[in-house]
Formats: structure tokens, sequence, C-alpha cells
């Protein structure tokens, strides 16, 4: 068995190619693109876009002068200009139409012979050629390295990569637009940009060859590389050998990359033919040997013009090749006796790809460039318009779909009553959420338990109103024993009118309050009588928590296969299946949301050089990919909801669901109704309450009245006291006419003149001379209290046609309130009467012999008149 070689002819050759760059006329870009714009845009504009023209003109000039000499700062110039044109492009139209940038001419010459050149009025001759030149640049950089050391080699296949990039770019993008021009060359021709790229893949594949030998990789891997770099040199031969390049491109071109072909061939034949022998295929590997020795004779032939080096290299492998076909005829004729077959019969040889053309696009991606960012045409902004119309529709369309699956679980879930009824085997049921508020109130307010306090602050109210009442009409009785007993005392003398014509109104009010508060009792009654009715029916509502009186859905008692817990357990699963689709439908929602937030073409639409159609269907497909994610969640959704329906089917019927259900609804409408039950209660509670404060209001102004009439006739009892004491001690006195009152004269002058002595104290006016108007005295007729024909009112509800029982919202004074005040009107909201102010008139009042009331509640009260409940019976 004989050794591969350590050596290899091929990685002798060490010769390759570059591209030599495409040269240019100067060419002015400041002035025309300066004019444009401040023609068709404004002169403040053109200010504005200084900076940018100048920065244009300065990379223009750089490209034409070589002004660093670097090759990697010749890479960046051109990759920036070309992200420059773009910006260009879109913005001013170059041609030769008079509303265009018209002034500029582009000149280039051919770059394989220099003696021609292109002369066109666009952008796309400047873009092609600069594009040209990056490619040149990065295969003149790919020689720079060194490639007898292994990062030698990767950089030098990277940058032949980028070349490649770069030719294949101009190819797609510039070559098509460039030949349509007036004037152009063939090194901008897509024919000549496809060779080029081959061209460059045959020589970053070569140095990934030449790391697989260094490496010592075994002869199959070595021979399926070279193969690949024979393959890429045969494309390119291929094309160098028709038109139009056939007579474009010097002889040694050609001579180069025939003989790089047939090098490449041949050491694929050799490295496999090692493979062979190890595997004692002695006939093939002599075959393979023989077809190999075959390409380089023909090679030979045709080396006129060729490197040394190359000569040399072919030399050395065919030396070689002999050495172990002779080898392998010695060991076929001597050991295999094989028959080799014609080198017709024989398979291809395998081939390995390790390299591919750098993609250009993100290193010439003008999107981002804001050079001449002001500057937007109409026919852009209108592309954005149309573009992000599409989106929207992609956006609403999918969120509809998303919306309407979640509306779908919701209901189709509320039918099978899930989770409730998983949650309400569990124990952990809850009211619906509008019944649960409703229970939640009651029991905030007291709920039925607290209905019996409630009962009390009435019956409370109610005795306080009472002894209000009684208090009353004893001061007045008393007042009236007393003037009796004067009257009696005195005869004729007591002159004064009696205590039962002036209390007459007062009295009358007493009698119609004491008949609504009888009536009131009996309202009273009845609210008792309807909570010890419905007691039983409103005690649910005293429940805490309110679930623990409702049914509970309890297990089978009685089972034949025991699988209620896989049933129940297969089914919480599915709900949280269908739980985990609901949160990556949300998910997905918001997603679609936030690609649209950030899903800006306009940089895009102005550098696109192409149909806007093709760039709408590059970026709407961006979308495609979240679009089947909604449809794949969709589509997995309706499979579980017909899962889950089947397991809910024999969930019912196992757990007896109906029958669950049947309770579940009955008690919902015993707690509904317990629920009215107890607002009706505690509304006509509250009305009483309402009533027995205001009712306390008109009663307290009325014994406030009684006291001031009992003290005003206290006095003048003393003061006619003394007067009749003067009479019967012999003292004369005068009638004095001062306001409807007799004041008495001391005692002995009483046959004196009417005017010469008059009592030093104020008196209070008491009686009234016909002829004198009016004043408020007591000396009148019957004060009007209130209206002396008022019939009773019914108690809690005041007719609109009769006087209601409660006291005017006024304060107290001495003497007796105007003819014609009606104190049978309510007072107004708010008011208070002594019962809440007791301190407002100390000087004019005693403190209440009566009790106080034992609750306060808090005002302002409606009228008595507003309620429904208390009425007359």
């Amino acid at each position: 068995m004989a050794s591969s070689q350590s050596s290899s002819a091929a990685g002798n050759t060490n010769i390759m190619l570059a591209i030599f760059e495409k040269k240019t006329n100067t060419v002015d870009l400041y002035r025309p693109l300066r004019n444009y714009i401040a023609f068709h845009y404004s002169e403040r504009e053109a200010q504005n876009l200084e900076d940018d023209l100048q920065t244009l003109k300065q990379l223009r000039s750089d490209l034409e002068r070589h002004s660093d000499p670097s090759l990697p700062a010749r890479r960046d110039l051109f990759q920036t200009y070309f992200k420059a044109l773009c910006q260009v492009e879109t913005r001013f139209p170059i041609s030769p139409e008079p509303d265009h940038v018209n002034a500029l001419t582009f000149v280039w010459f051919d770059a394989f012979k220099p003696k021609l050149k292109a002369s066109q009025q666009n952008i796309h001759l400047e873009k092609g050629s600069v594009l040209f030149n990056l490619g040149a640049v990065y295969s003149q950089i790919g020689l720079t390295f060194d490639r007898n050391t292994v990062d030698g080699r990767r950089q030098a296949s990277h940058a032949f990569m980028a070349a490649a990039g770069s030719f294949v770019y101009l190819r797609d993008n510039a070559s098509m637009k460039v030949s349509v021009g007036s004037s152009t060359t063939l090194d901008l021709s897509v024919e000549c940009a496809g060779m080029l790229e081959k061209l460059m893949l045959a020589q970053a594949q070569e140095c990934v060859f030449e790391n697989t030998i260094a490496k010592g990789s075994t002869p199959g891997v070595c021979a399926k590389i070279s193969r690949q770099v024979g393959l890429y040199y045969e494309e390119a031969l291929a094309a160098l050998n028709v038109a139009p390049l056939s007579q474009h491109f010097d002889k040694s071109w050609i001579v180069h990359v025939q003989l790089k072909a047939a090098i490449f061939f041949a050491e694929a034949c050799y490295r496999y033919g090692l493979e062979l022998h190890e595997k004692e295929e002695i006939a093939e590997e002599i075959a393979r040997l023989k077809s190999a020795i075959s390409v380089l004779t023909e090679a030979k032939k045709n080396s006129k013009g060729a490197a040394a080096q190359l000569l040399d290299a072919i030399n050395k492998l065919e030396v070689n090749i002999n050495r172990n076909l002779e080898r392998a005829v010695k060991e076929n004729d001597r050991v295999y006796l094989m028959r080799v077959p014609p080198a017709s019969s024989l398979s291809p040889l395998p081939a390995f790809a390790m390299v591919k053309p750098m993609v250009m696009s993100e290193v010439l991606d003008a999107s981002k460039e804001k050079m001449f960012a002001s500057l937007v045409p109409d026919n852009s902004a209108k592309a954005l318009s149309r573009y992000t119309e599409m989106v929207d529709d992609i956006i609403r369309t999918q969120a509809e779909k998303l919306q309407q699956a979640s509306e779908l679980t919701r209901v189709r879930l509320k039918e099978m009553e899930l989770p409730d009824s998983i949650l309400a085997l569990e124990g952990n049921f809850t009211l619906p959420t509008s019944l649960k508020e409703d229970v939640e109130a009651v029991q905030i307010s007291g709920g039925p338990a607290g209905l019996e306090s409630e009962l009390q602050q009435l019956k409370d109210l109610r005795r306080v109103n009472q002894e209000l009442l009684v208090q009353t009409e004893e001061l007045l009785q008393k007042e009236s024993r007393e003037d009796a007993q004067f009257r009696s005392q005195f005869g004729t003398k007591w002159t004064r009118p009696q205590s039962s014509t002036l209390t007459k109104n007062l009295l009358d009010r007493l009698n119609r309050f004491a008949g609504n508060l009888k009536q009131a009792a009996d309202s009273d009654a009845r609210i008792e009588r309807s909570v010890r009715e419905h007691s039983a029916l409103m005690a649910i509502l005293d429940a805490r928590p309110i679930e623990s009186a409702l049914p509970s859905l309890a297990r089978p008692i009685m089972s034949f296969d025991q699988n209620e817990d896989a049933i129940v357990g297969s089914l919480k699963q599915s709900l949280r299946q269908l739980e985990t689709l609901g949160a990556q439908r949300a998910g997905l929602e918001d997603m679609l949301r936030e690609m649209k937030r950030k899903d800006d073409i306009l940089p895009k639409l102005m550098t696109s050089t192409g149909s806007y159609e093709d760039l709408f269907r590059k970026e709407i497909a961006k979308y495609d990919h979240i679009s089947e994610e909604i449809a794949q969640n969709i589509e997995a959704q309706e499979q579980l909801l017909l899962q889950i329906q089947a397991q809910n089917d024999d969930f019912s019927v196992i757990f007896n669901l109906e029958d669950y259900k049947s309770s579940r609804e009955k008690s919902y409408k015993q707690i509904e109704a317990a629920i009215a039950k107890f607002r009706e209660i505690k509304d006509n509670i509250n009305e009483g309450l309402k009533f027995y404060v205001t009712l306390q209001d008109a009663i307290t102004n009325v014994k406030q009245q009684s006291n001031d009439f009992v003290m005003t006739r206290n006095i003048q009892c003393r003061e006619m006291i003394e007067d009749v004491q003067r009479q019967v001690a012999g003292l004369s006195f005068q009638d004095k006419n001062t306001g409807g009152y007799n004041n008495y004269p001391s005692v002995g002058n009483q046959n004196q003149r009417s005017n010469t002595q008059t009592d030093p104290r104020p008196q209070a006016p008491y009686y009234q001379q016909p002829e004198q108007p009016p004043a408020p005295a007591y000396g009148q007729a019957p004060p009007p209290y209130g209206s002396a024909h008022h019939q009773p009112p019914p108690p809690y509800q005041i007719p609109p046609t009769s006087a209601s029982p409660y006291p005017p919202p006024q304060v107290h004074q001495q003497q007796q309130p105007p003819p014609n005040h009606d104190y049978g009107q309510p007072a107004y909201p708010g008011w208070r009467g002594q019962y809440y102010n007791a301190q407002s008139h100390p000087q004019q009042q005693p403190p209440p012999s009566g009790p106080r009331p034992p609750y306060t509640i808090p005002s302002p009260y409606p009228p008595p008149h507003q309620g429904g409940y208390y009425k007359q019976q």
C-alpha cells in the first residue's frame, strides 16, 4: 500500500488573479444637485443640506484621486459612496430630461480594455462601476495575505468570497440597468459579472483546499474540495470561451483559468486514487489516474503564455500521478487482475463546496443613512402610505381572528359551565359577580341580623316623640290650671283671656301629632311582623361566606369503575392547555403590534431602485410567520374544545351535574328573593327613622312655642297680680293704650289722670284695643298657630292639600308669630330644632323637661310625606 504524498502539486501553484479598478473622469456632483434642490424645494433647503452635498462631493473626489492608497480604505470608500449614491438615486432624477438633473455625465473606462469607455447621464453607470471596483478591491485584498499560514489562507478566502458577493450584487442589481444605456462597457455586463463571481469562488475554495492539505485531512476529503475548485474554474473558463467575453479578455487570462481547471481536476483524481488504493479498488484507481494524465497532457498543449509556476505545478503533479499509476498497474497485473473500466464509464468525482458569495445586501444597505433625509419625494410618500395600509390590513385581520378565537372560547366554556363546575367540586365555587356584589352590600349594611337593632331604634324614637308630646301637653295644662285658679281667686278683676282660647291651635297640633304617632306605631308593627315572617328566608344572607350556604358538587356515593379522578384530571389538563393557548394568543397580538410599531420601511423605499411591489412583497413576508402561528393556535384550540366537550359530557354524567345545576339555581333564586325582601324592609325602616326624626323636630318646635307662651303668660300673671293687689289697696290706675295691653297704675291713684304715672318696668303687650292696628300679642283673638280647620294628617305621609304637622324653619321669638303663618308646614331640609341645637336661644327658653332623644340621626331629612309604607289606615 502506498502512502499519500505529504506535499501537493496544487499547493505550489500559489498563483491567483486580482482585478484592476475601473478608471473614471472627474465629475462635479455639488453644483447640479444644489441647483436642483434650490429650484424644486427651496434655497433654505439647499442651505440646510450643504453638509450632505459637501460630503458627497468629497467622496467622489477621493474616488478619483486615490487619496488613501490602502486597500481597506478604498474598500470603505466604495461602500460609503455606494450608499450615498442610493440616497441620491431616490431623490434626484438624473437624466437628460429638462426637469431632471441634466447637467451630469458619468464617464468610466473598461477595466480589461482601458481604451474603451462608457458615458451615460444616469446614476446606473456610476453605481455599477462602484460595485465593480468594490469587487476588484476585495480581490486585491485577497492577494495581500500570506497564504503560507492558516490564518492568512482563511482571511484570503473571506476576501475572495466578498469579491464574489460584490460581483453577484453587480450582476443582480446594476448590470441590466447599465446595459440599457446608450454607451456601456463589457466589464459591467451580466456575463462578465457571472464569470468573475466563479473565478473569485474558485480562488476562495482553493485557499480552503490549501488549508485542508496543511491539516493533513484524508484523501477523500481533499479530493472533494479539490474537485469543487476545479468545477469553479471550469465554469469561469466556459464563460471566457463564449461570446461576448471570448474576444474581450487577454489570452493569458484564459490560459491561466484553463490550467487551473486541469490541475485541480487532476489533483482530485490523484487524491481520490489514494482513497481507492486503500480500499483495494485498483481498477478504478488506474482509470482515474489515466484520466488525470490525459487532462494534464491536453492542458499543456495550450499553455503558451502561462506562468512558470503553473507549468511547474503541472509537471510535479504529473510525476506523482505516473508513479502511483505504475504501482497500481503492477499490482493489478500481479495480484488483482481486474478489468480497467473506460474513462467514459466512470461516475463524476464527488465535490463539496466550502465557500459561497458573501451577501452584500446588508453591507450595502443604505436604509439607515441620514444623507438627504429631509428630501422625501411624493412617490415615496405615496408608496409608504400604501404599504402602511397593507400592514394595517394584516394586523386588523389577524387581530380579529385572535379576538374571535378568545370570544369563542369564552362562549363555549360558559355553555359547558367550565371551569365553574370544577371549582364547585373543589369547594372554590363563587356566586355570579352581580349577585355576589348584592349580597356583600347587604352584609356591609348589617344584614338581616342588624334589622333588630334598627327596629329598636324605631321604638326608641317613637318613645322619645311620645315623651315630648306628653311634656308639652303637661306644660300647657299646668299653665291652664294656674290661670283657672287665679281667675277663681280674683273673679272679675282677672281680665286676661282664658288659656283655653289661646292654646287651642297648639293643642290641636299636638293631638294631630299624637294621631300620627299612633298610626306610625301600627306601621312599625307591620314591619316587625314582616321581619319575623321572613327571617327564615333572609337568614341565608347572614352566611359568611355566602358560598357556604350553596349546595356543593359531591362525588358519587357509588362508583363502578373508579375513574372519576381520571376524568377530572384529564378535564383539568385540557383546561390548562386551553389557558396556555389563550396566553399565546395574547402574546401573538402584542407581537403583531410591536412588529408594526418597528416596521419603518421609508428608508428602504428611499433607497429602493427596483419595483415597489417587489419590496412590498419582501417586507410583508415577515408577517407570514406570525400569521401562521395564529392559524396554528386557532386550529389547536378548535381541536382542544372538541376534546373538552367530550370530557365534560363524561364529567356531567358521573357527577350528576344536572341535579346540581337545578339545586344551585334554586339557591340563587332564594338569595335573590331574600335580597329583595331585605331591601324592602330596610327601605321601610329607613323611611320610619326619617319620619320619627322629622316629627321630633316638629314636636320640639311646638314645645318651644309652648315654653315661650307659658313664660309670657307667667310674666303677665305676676304683673296682673300686682295690679289687682293695688286695686284692692285702693290705688287708682289708668288704662294705657300702648299696643293693645292694659298697663296697671300704682295703687291709690285710681281716679287720677290717665297718663301721669307709668310703671318704669317694660311691660309685655297683652291686650289690644279694637281700634288699634293689629300687633302680635296674646290679648287678641285666638292667635293662629295653625289653620283652624285642619284635618289630622296621616302618619308618614302628608297629603298635598292638608297642612303638615311639622314645624317651620324659623328662629324662636318671644312674641307670637305673625298672623296667617302656618305652623303646619314641614321644616326645610337640614333645619334643626331644639333637639339638635338646645343652646341656640338660652335667654329665651328653659331647658327641656323631658329626656333627650337617644339617637341622633344625620340631617337633612326629606319631608315625611315622601314615604310610601307608613300610610293612614
